[in-house]
């Protein structure tokens, strides 16, 4: 994917490939992809089922590692990365927005949005405070004392990127982030994802099925057989 004049890529990816053992038999999913995403994109991977986005999504993350080539975030390559330090490193530099919100039910939207905090060395005031500052971002502040039950699926999911953006992360990864919503609900997540990027300049990697979501992002990878099939732009 070629950059924009001047824009320098957050990260950059070369001859990247993943397979995965299904019984007996090794099956391909990603084969010698290269790739480079600019500091303050919004990208959109598309595909069908098996296509592969879901596991550039989490390659990119850092959850899972490839077979063979090279993954850079800001000039890192995190395929290198032990197991403990590749840890360390998600928890700095990526904010997950999932499809289900993996919300925990007994604790409220401020006690969630607070547990990656739970790892550094800030203060209970200190966590307590940023945790309300990043709820009033979602417009939630209303909400912080309500347990995930007494909330919309919209208000989870707003609660969920709250959680996101905590630790001001590199990267904002979601995985179909409007997939268990209505029209409406999911029409304001996107906008506040368009928020965050255009205000904050976060960097977002989306994987969806929604051509109207893909829409919003600055950038749309098809992906099919492990290949980027096509590039187009979006919003």
């Amino acid at each position: 994917m070629n950059l924009a004049d001047g824009a320098r890529p957050v990260v950059s990816i070369r001859n990247l490939s993943k397979a995965y053992r299904r019984g007996g038999q090794l099956v391909p999913v990603l084969s010698g992809l290269d790739l480079d995403i600019a500091a303050g994109d919004f990208l959109a991977l598309m595909g069908p089922s098996g296509s592969g986005k879901s596991t550039l999504l989490n390659l990119i993350a850092g959850i899972d590692k490839p077979d063979t080539g090279s993954l850079e975030v800001e000039g890192v390559d995190i395929t290198r990365l032990s197991e403990s330090t590749l840890a360390d490193w998600r928890a700095r530099h990526v904010g997950f927005i999932f499809q289900f919100y993996n919300l925990m039910p007994v604790l409220t939207a401020l006690e969630n949005v607070e547990l990656p905090l739970l790892l550094t060395s800030l203060s209970r005031r200190e966590r307590r405070t940023r945790a309300e500052f990043a709820l009033s971002m979602v417009s939630l502040s209303d909400r912080a004392r309500h347990y995930p039950s007494e909330l919309s699926g919209g208000q989870q999911q707003r609660v969920a990127i709250a959680r996101a953006i905590i630790t001001d992360p590199t990267l904002l990864v979601a995985d179909e982030p409007t997939g268990d919503l209505d029209r409406v609900s999911a029409e304001e997540i996107l906008g506040l994802m368009e928020q965050l990027n255009a205000e904050l300049g976060k960097t977002i990697v989306m994987v969806t099925h929604d051509q109207r979501a893909a829409l919003k992002a600055h950038s749309i990878l098809h992906l099919d057989k492990g290949a980027i099939v096509t590039s187009s732009a979006g919003s």
